[in-house]
């Protein structure tokens, strides 16, 4: 589907948008794994998370939708069963390498399979710690899906040190030490997302140049209620529109404050972004608050290694900021975003040379300058929803407007993205 966007005058108003999809995906998780009923407010309707709910139902758990909230009635310690059939991950890297962890201590064999983009990413960073801790888990010869995880008789805990700072690598292998009497520890030099640690209370060590986090069996999870807020990843798509449209503001509600994922926030107002955030507080142990955002004029600044994977996913949207934005606009040390929905670098570069700019492209990350001289230009999604939506807001502000071919696949994450650009634009 090819999705057209003309030029907007205006952002106001006020938005609530999905449940954090990161947050939602343990949610599911955490609740499926405690003996008893858990209840789940504000959970993600994006496809992913639905794919994660759709494997947990295969292994036996029962999930209701009620009319505020999804009720999890989980299965407890080595509680599930083995599945009819290979648990479809979809498009969802989250549901694949979390469970993943899960799976290795159970007491059958489990095969993982996904969509033809997931199907091309990487699983062996998974793997390798997984093995390290006795999982049998075999894959393709390139460490693909799908991978197939058979039972051992049990996991044992291992010290385990990050080769790339990855949210997804330390939850696996903290969710599969919650399986053994000893701790295991998960030590990482640069911090990642940390709702994992926080949603199961884990022991946290802060060192000089490292955090160190432990999991065991006396930190399984327990049923619970869990409110999940909005997602920033998400907001970030409104943020950037409202910044770059003229006498605009914008309040969106309950906005996720974790800060493992509030860079974005972070370098938008180092590059002079009005974003005044309210009514902060704590539910479940997530930070959350209310972000009022003002049209402004930004500026493009050096972006430091040590922020790049708290703005992984906000990369492609950031890029669309700095097109705007006095100065070029230039990005390393980003090389985790070529094993996303698609390789980033390659969409993102490709759709900036659709307006005509001229790109340089690094395996870590690309630069650019000139200006644009297609006025109404068609950009390719590649199937990726972030991609999808990035370009989708920069169309809304183009002197023509412009399209976006395959837009459907925004689903994934959020599928009232349109309803939600037209209820605030002008």
């Amino acid at each position: 589907m090819i999705q057209e966007f003309n030029k907007i005058g205006k952002v106001e108003g006020e938005l609530d948008l999905p449940g954090d999809k990161s947050i939602s995906h343990r949610s599911v998780m955490f609740a499926a794994m405690a003996k008893g009923t858990s209840r789940i407010f504000n959970l993600s309707n994006g496809k992913d998370v639905i794919s994660s709910k759709n494997c947990f139902r295969e292994l036996g758990v029962e999930i209701n939708a009620k009319e505020n909230f999804v009720e999890v009635i989980g299965n407890g310690f080595k509680g599930f069963r083995k599945p009819n059939k290979p648990l479809d991950a979809g498009n969802s890297g989250t549901t694949t390498r979390l469970i993943s962890g899960i799976l290795a201590a159970q007491n059958f064999e489990t095969t993982i399979i996904g969509d033809e983009s997931l199907s091309k990413r990487p699983m062996k960073r998974i793997i390798t710690p997984l093995t390290e801790m006795g999982a049998k888990i075999s894959a393709t010869d390139n460490f693909t899906l799908p991978i197939t995880i058979y039972p051992v008789e049990k996991l044992l805990p291992i010290k385990y040190e990050l080769p790339v700072s990855s949210a997804q690598v330390k939850s696996a292998v903290l969710l599969a030490g919650l399986h053994c009497d000893d701790p295991t520890m998960v030590i990482e030099k640069i911090p990642s997302r940390d709702h994992t640690e926080r949603m199961l209370g884990l022991k946290v060590e802060q060192t000089d140049n490292a955090r160190i986090i432990y999991s065991s069996k006396k930190d399984y999870p327990e049923p619970k209620e869990y409110v999940v807020p909005s997602d920033i990843s998400t907001a970030a798509f409104f943020i950037v529109l409202t910044l770059l449209s003229k006498n605009s503001s914008l309040m969106i509600k309950n906005v996720s404050m974790n800060k493992s994922r509030t860079g974005i926030i972070s370098v938008l107002k180092k590059m002079g972004a009005k974003i005044d955030v309210q009514n902060e507080k704590i539910i479940a142990g997530e930070p959350l608050g209310d972000l009022l955002i003002q049209s402004s004029g930004l500026k493009n600044i050096e972006i430091e290694e040590e922020i790049i994977p708290n703005i992984i996913d906000e990369i492609p949207i950031l890029t669309v900021a700095g097109i705007f934005a006095e100065g070029n606009f230039f990005i390393r040390n980003a090389e985790e975003l070529r094993g996303k929905e698609t390789d980033r670098i390659y969409s993102i570069c490709y759709n900036l040379k659709v307006l005509g700019f001229k790109v340089e492209e690094f395996e870590d990350g690309f630069s650019f300058e000139g200006r644009i001289t297609n006025n109404f230009p068609l950009f390719e999604s590649f199937g990726d929803h972030r991609i999808a939506m990035s370009f989708g807001i920069l169309s809304l502000l183009l002197l023509d407007g412009g399209k976006v071919n395959n837009f459907e696949c925004v689903s994934i994450s959020n599928p009232n993205f349109n309803k939600q650009i037209n209820k605030i634009v002008r």
